[in-house]
């Protein structure tokens, strides 16, 4: 055993989250919709520049939600990829609809742009954006061709928090945009999530769904006589001890951001030399930048090889995981979807991508001593190079 463990991940407070929480508690109500889930939302508003965001208890809830307002059902089809998790397909399966998965791009592991318009069918209503790590989908493209078809562009966004793409935010791009603070990501409230919702159209019917279905918002602003149940929702808020922990994190998101950065940026300049020699790959950097470092990746050979790499940094301390099970190779993909094509990449990427540890905590100490073994790893294994493609 290892007194110095390397956990995969940490939860963390960075600064007045329990504060926050029982200064909640003596506003006299830590049901949702109070005074930390507007301040959050003003936050998410003015820092990433949408016209509306709507906390959620989760990343999961803010899709289902999106999945209403783009009004899919029975007989529609929803394009999206397969490497992404469960989530992101079970909310528009819930409302009837097919996934169709497209496959990724070796480079950015996010959906492969120039396979999208080709899967495209009478029965298409949506396109799903997910920003994989953080990296930007190729969204002028996306958008032109959602333009084109006159189909909802809605962004997965969980991983990517504060990342940019020319100038605007991930997840203001197309119509709708989903954010995850989960405790695995940079910020966090343990579980929780945001709706951000960029075609004002949406608006008005998303605090609707967001309020149970009823037009509790309106009458609460003075512009409706009676607060009744006027459209299909759910609850679908975060209480407010959720919302006052994550706005003492939104406080400090970009300083978050920035170590993060500063420890991806560690990872990748020691592990640039195993790379060199043709042992493992590395992730592409968007213009040289790690977007907001979500998380690192490795790319191993084979599977083989990645599992043997993982027994062997958990007898080390260090707990590393391989990610996604691609979705059109599940169980409920089989039975709830359909895949476009053969998805190769997402096969390959799939069975040899290792996440190695990140969490806002992690030293550059504990970033060396993780490379280490790595190092160490290869020398013992004493494999020859090979090709990645």
């Amino acid at each position: 055993m290892h007194d110095d463990l390397i956990p995969f991940n940490k939860p963390f407070f960075v600064g007045k989250e329990l504060f926050n929480i029982a200064q909640a508690v003596l506003n006299g109500t830590i049901a949702g919709d109070g005074e930390f889930t507007r301040r959050c939302q003003a936050w998410l508003e003015q820092h990433l520049g949408t016209p509306k965001a709507l906390l959620t208890h989760s990343c999961t809830a803010a899709l289902e939600m999106s999945a209403i307002l783009a009004g899919v059902g029975p007989g529609d089809e929803v394009i999206m990829p397969s490497f992404t998790f469960v989530s992101t397909a079970n909310a528009f399966v819930l409302r009837g609809a097919t996934p169709v998965f497209v496959d990724i791009r070796p480079d950015t592991l996010n959906i492969d742009e120039r396979q999208v318009a080709e899967a495209i069918t009478a029965k298409t209503k949506a396109i799903v954006a997910v920003h994989y790590a953080g990296q930007p989908c190729a969204m002028n493209a996306l958008r032109e061709i959602a333009r084109n078809h006159g189909l909802m562009l809605i962004e997965d966004a969980a991983q990517a928090i504060l990342s940019g793409d020319r100038g605007s935010s991930l997840g203001t791009l197309g119509d709708l945009g989903c954010l995850s603070f989960h405790e695995t990501k940079n910020v966090i409230s343990g579980e929780g999530g945001a709706l951000l919702i960029n075609n004002p159209e949406l608006i008005e019917r998303a605090e609707i769904i967001w309020q149970k279905g009823t037009n509790r918002k309106a009458f609460m602003r003075g512009e409706t006589s009676k607060y009744t149940w006027v459209d299909i929702g759910s609850s679908f808020l975060p209480s407010e001890l959720t919302a006052a922990f994550l706005y003492a994190q939104l406080e400090h998101a970009k300083r978050i951001n920035s170590h993060r950065r500063t420890l991806y940026l560690k990872y990748f300049e020691l592990l640039a030399p195993l790379a060199e020699q043709g042992h493992i790959k590395l992730p592409a950097l968007a213009q040289d930048k790690p977007a907001n470092a979500h998380l690192f990746y490795i790319l191993c050979r084979d599977a083989n090889e990645r599992q043997a790499l993982i027994a062997h940094l958990d007898s080390a301390g260090i707990s590393a995981v391989f990610h996604y099970v691609p979705l059109h190779d599940s169980p409920a993909g089989f039975r709830y979807a359909r895949a476009h094509g053969k998805l190769q990449v997402t096969t390959e990427i799939a069975n040899t991508l290792l996440r190695l540890p990140m969490f806002s905590e992690m030293t550059t100490a504990e970033i060396r001593r993780v490379c280490g073994e790595i190092d160490v790893f290869f020398k013992i294994t004493s494999k020859q190079p090979c090709e990645l493609s």
